[in-house]
């Protein structure tokens, strides 16, 4: 093999690394589901989709990973699924300022 063809095998080995992982990343992200109120946890977190309670829901939580703004978020609590930003469970913890 030459230097050459050894290089471009290199870089396109990379390169089919880096985008088979971020492609996994991008559809586990994908894959994530709603969280439905009769699912078994959220029951017994008493999780709703709209926070009754001034000032506590999903998006001033410390347990709601990701950034501030999408509808739907990851949650610490509920792993693999994705709760409502205005929503509420018995876990709200305030975010640390």
């Amino acid at each position: 093999m030459s230097n050459l063809n050894r290089r471009t095998f290199f870089k396109i080995s990379a390169g089919t690394i880096i985008g088979v992982t971020a492609g996994s990343i991008s559809l586990s992200a994908l894959a994530a589901e709603q969280l439905k109120l009769d699912d078994p946890l959220a029951a017994a977190m008493r999780y709703s989709h709209k926070s009754e309670i001034a000032d506590q829901n999903c998006n001033n939580c410390s347990l709601v990973q990701g950034e501030a703004g999408p509808e739907w978020r990851p949650c610490a609590i509920f792993p693999g699924k994705l709760v409502a930003s205005e929503g509420w469970c018995a876990a709200w913890a305030k975010k640390a300022a």
